[in-house]
């Protein structure tokens, strides 16, 4: 573009420039408790450590395009202003659901929306990548976590069995003559997943100009940390069995596996080099040539207008979240415990209570064991009210069993079934755990668990969000609890004895819940309020 074609562009930029830095400064200033919830995260989880480097890498890609960027007119889009919309009522949603991942994400989107409202989508096309990369930033990744462990497990015994090891599995525990393996979550690979995919997709963008090729090696880089943690997994541990555990155990565990992950990480960008092209081989992108004279601008009124209402549909949320905040009642909650359930279930010994779910900072809790016929069922109620970050009652930190426990360990990672009650077909996740060691004997718990919120019950983590969220968006508060009920597996029908329990007294304990969320008398009669049940 020629000099006095760069001149004409050089007002509108002059105007759209502020109103664009207003825009983002009032988004980074209102949701900085947001963004202050991603850094921690990043600070805290070696996980997402990589994400500091994202906003200056985005930066300098914008940077480079500075040139394209001078030969366009900025223009705005106001009807880019919905999606706006749209994106926050999601950040409002994931507030009142206490769903990091969706607040974050949607503060990312906010921002990226603003870029092309006030730029406009010529611009946004220029700099297209470098806003998407910018999607990196958000720590979300690990809800893969279970299943990666699975298929690394999966592979390792699959390994050892080739190398003629006798291997015995459980859940994620692998025990072969020389000792036993757990797959935990550090084992799973999904920092290393992450991260590669991160970097690859960086490292495609700047090497290749062909599309085709970018998405090749950006699934590339996924699927080779997937299988180098595979091979990884398999190494330690014959490393460890070959030498008696006297390496590749320990710290030695950490360091052989990231120098193991360098080497495969260094020789797939060394085998993507090979077919890098250069600047001219394919372009880039759109031309730009012309493009100062395509698009005429909208006027700085239309840019201001724009900002402002940008900077509106930016407060909506937080104007609206202080109300929704405050419904519900604020007093600690009680759930009724005293005395039997059914006329054939009364108070047990209590045996069964040695294990209690690793829930965190519940505003109340119950557990109890309950008798019949010489069979006990340990009853767990976790209620949850004015839940916030650290409160919550569907979270990552809510587990059955932590990985740290030195006691009891999961053996499944929890199949759904489905249960009769009175009120038609409930389903339930069932998971098998054992319990000893330290010289106490061996132990097999049966356990079932899934959710009350708002009078529906729901085994599924998102309904439950859902139920949440939506719940407190009408007025109705946020009480909700975690229902577990468990019972030996060491004697048969131990399903069949969770099912007739549930079936004798799932009324009951819904009764007290709505007792503990109304604060009435416990004795409320189940039919007056149905039970409303989700698969």
């Amino acid at each position: 573009m020629s000099a006095p074609a760069k001149a004409r562009s050089a007002p509108a930029w002059h105007q759209a420039l502020p109103a664009l830095l207003l825009v983002l400064g009032v988004v980074l200033v209102v949701y900085r408790e947001t963004l202050a919830a991603m850094v921690t995260v990043w600070w805290t989880s070696d996980t997402f450590a990589h994400a500091f480097l994202v906003l200056p890498i985005a930066i300098w890609l914008i940077w480079r395009k500075r040139e394209a960027l001078a030969e366009q007119l900025p223009t705005p889009a106001p009807w880019m202003l919905p999606a706006m919309a749209v994106i926050g009522f999601a950040w409002l949603l994931g507030d009142l659901a206490t769903v990091n991942s969706v607040t974050q994400l949607a503060i990312v989107a906010l921002l990226v929306c603003a870029v092309v409202a006030l730029l406009g989508f010529r611009v946004a096309r220029v700099i297209a990548f470098p806003l998407a990369f910018l999607f990196f930033a958000v720590p979300i990744g690990e809800f893969m976590l279970p299943q990666l462990m699975s298929w690394t497990a999966d592979f390792t015994v699959l390994g050892l069995r080739a190398s003629g090891i006798p291997v015995f599995r459980e859940g994620n525990q692998i025990v072969i003559p020389s000792g036993r393996w757990s797959v935990v979550e550090a084992c799973s690979g999904v920092r290393y997943l992450i991260a590669s995919f991160m970097v690859g997709t960086l490292f495609a963008y700047l090497h290749y100009r062909s599309n085709r090729r970018r998405w090749i090696f950006a699934a590339v880089a996924i699927a080779v940390p997937i299988v180098a943690n595979w091979v990884r997994a398999y190494v330690i541990v014959m490393l460890g069995h070959v030498s008696g555990n006297k390496i590749a155990v320990g710290v030695d565990h950490l360091v052989y596996g990231w120098l193991f992950f360098g080497m495969v990480m260094g020789l797939m960008y060394a085998i993507g080099m090979l077919w890098s092209e250069r600047s001219g081989a394919t372009a880039a992108g759109p031309s730009s040539r012309g493009s100062t004279n395509a698009a005429p601008s909208r006027g700085g009124a239309t840019l201001w207008t724009t900002a402002v209402a940008a900077v509106l549909l930016g407060l909506a949320p937080h104007l609206a979240l202080p109300a929704l905040s405050d419904s519900g009642s604020k007093a600690t909650p009680r759930i009724a415990r005293a005395g039997g359930l059914s006329e054939a279930w009364q108070p047990g010994s209590g045996a069964l209570e040695t294990w209690k779910p690793a829930f965190r900072n519940p505003s109340a809790e119950a557990n109890s064991t309950y008798s019949s016929s010489g069979r006990d069922v340990g009853l767990y109620i976790g209620y949850y009210r004015q839940q916030n970050y650290q409160r919550k009652l569907v979270s990552s930190d809510n587990e059955l069993v932590r990985s740290s426990d030195p006691e009891w360990i999961r053996l499944d990672d929890g199949q759904p079934r489905a249960v009769k009650t009175n009120a038609g077909m409930l389903t339930v996740r069932s998971t098998l755990l054992r319990g000893g060691g330290r010289g106490a004997p061996e132990r097999r718990l049966r356990v079932w668990q899934f959710y009350w919120i708002g009078d529906r019950l729901t085994s599924s983590d998102y309904w439950a969000k859902a139920y949440g969220a939506f719940g407190r968006l009408l007025g109705r508060g946020d009480d909700a609890a975690a229902i577990v009920l468990y019972t030996s597996e060491d004697q048969p029908g131990a399903e069949a004895l969770l099912e007739a329990f549930v079936l004798a007294n799932l009324d009951e304990i819904v009764a007290r819940l709505r007792s503990a969320r109304d604060g009435s008398d416990a004795n409320l009669a189940a039919t007056n309020h149905p039970i409303l049940l989700e698969r």
